[in-house]
């Protein structure tokens, strides 16, 4: 296309170069100049010509003037993008006091001068020159606000400082936002407990490409919990659960996360449907362990549904553990008992310990119940666990067998 144009831009010279020529030859007019009382007679052709040429000689008269300005120009470009190259170099092979000093001759070139002196300042507090550092971010002034605002936010963060690092990025000088720079607010907007504002950059962040898909996954689950532990009141928190999509709601972490913070609110019929839902569609230990931990009532129905997983997931020690919590709630020590012991044949640790620790002190044995905290902390050290008197040899078969089966094959199952 620009080929095209200039090929027409010429031919439309021509033309009226052709044309003007035409009508110079059939009437060469009469040009008179009168200076300081002499008079001089010309041709319109000729004073044209005449008046190019004196054009033309003006400007080879002024580069040749300008030619040594123009080699000093080039003499110093060429030498701030040697120290530019050279300080880089330095500052990637550590040399923090060398790099800072070239980056610093390197940034008096105008064209270099953003590049160089966010260097130097990287150089400066590598070297834990922080007032150097800051000297430099400040000589750049107000002519390269976005690279000034990263640069800004980015120290921020490292020192962690999130709302400085939020007041440079959010200056109006810088926007908008290159990707780096949207990275770095929502990465800022969640270390300073704005999690939900920083999830709501996750979108932008994938259209311009401002970090690896897979980073942007993690930080997706990440700031995905954080933002439902941060929410204020319920309809916050539900407005937020709603809007996630739905790979998200099935991640333990982030249904874990609503669910505590729904039972922290007293929304105790939405914490337990949340965590139905997750270990229906996919089984969690950890989801099935705070299933029995969190304190929303429905005891019975709790029940039942564990009842109903165990028969898919038999040596499930988190779901024994959870079984044996709501039966000593509905006070059914002898079954909670029972339970616990199974999740210890199954591998459970301190928290099985601990809960049997509960139930014989409720039950009033004080010996078993010392017994079975000692164990828990035993547990907790990495510590060997100590067997527990008084259980029959039917049930210490059983418990054995099933160790064993755990130990053979390595996936815990559990025998009837």
């Amino acid at each position: 296309m620009n080929l095209f144009r200039n090929i027409l831009f010429w031919l439309a010279l021509a033309v009226i170069g052709a044309l003007a020529a035409q009508l110079l030859l059939q009437d060469p007019g009469y040009v008179l100049v009168r200076y300081r009382g002499q008079d001089y007679t010309t041709t319109v052709t000729s004073g044209v010509l005449i008046l190019l040429a004196a054009l033309f000689g003006l400007w080879v008269l002024w580069t040749l003037l300008a030619l040594p300005f123009r080699a000093w120009r080039g003499m110093r470009h060429r030498q701030s993008r040697a120290r530019l190259s050279e300080g880089l170099n330095a500052l990637h092979q550590g040399h923090w006091a060398r790099s800072e000093k070239l980056l610093a001759q390197a940034a008096d070139d105008r064209q270099t001068e953003a590049v160089a002196r966010i260097a130097a300042a990287r150089a400066a507090d590598a070297r834990g020159d922080d007032a150097a550092a800051q000297r430099q971010l400040d000589a750049l002034g107000e002519r390269h606000p976005a690279s000034l605002a990263i640069a800004v936010a980015e120290r921020a963060l490292t020192q962690q400082r999130p709302l400085d690092a939020l007041a440079a990025l959010d200056a109006p000088a810088a926007q908008p936002l290159p990707p780096r720079g949207l990275a770095l607010r929502a990465q800022a907007l969640a270390a300073s407990g704005q999690a939900g504002m920083a999830y709501g950059l996750l979108g932008p962040m994938r259209q311009q490409n401002a970090l690896p898909g897979q980073r942007l996954d993690e930080l997706q689950a990440q700031w995905a919990e954080a933002s439902l532990r941060q929410a204020g009141d319920a309809n916050v928190l539900a407005e937020r659960w709603e809007t996630l999509p739905k790979s998200a709601k099935s991640e333990p972490a982030v249904v874990a996360a609503y669910a505590e913070r729904a039972a922290a609110l007293r929304w105790d019929e939405a914490a337990a449907k949340s965590l139905e839902q997750a270990l229906d569609a996919r089984w969690s230990e950890s989801l099935a362990d705070l299933y029995g931990r969190l304190a929303i009532g429905r005891a019975e129905a709790r029940r039942a549904n564990a009842e109903r997983w165990l028969q898919t997931h038999p040596s499930s020690p988190a779901l024994l553990v959870t079984l044996a919590r709501l039966s000593r709630a509905q006070g059914q020590w002898p079954q909670a008992e029972e339970y616990l012991h199974r999740a210890l044949a199954q591998g459970a640790g301190n928290e099985a310990w601990e809960e049997l620790g509960h139930g014989f002190a409720a039950a009033g044995d004080e010996q078993r119940a010392r017994f079975s905290y000692a164990n828990a902390l035993r547990a907790i050290r990495n510590e060997p666990v100590q067997e527990l008197s008084g259980r029959d040899l039917r049930q210490k078969i059983f418990d054995q067998a099933a160790v064993e089966e755990r130990n053979e094959h390595g996936m815990p199952r559990l025998r009837e």
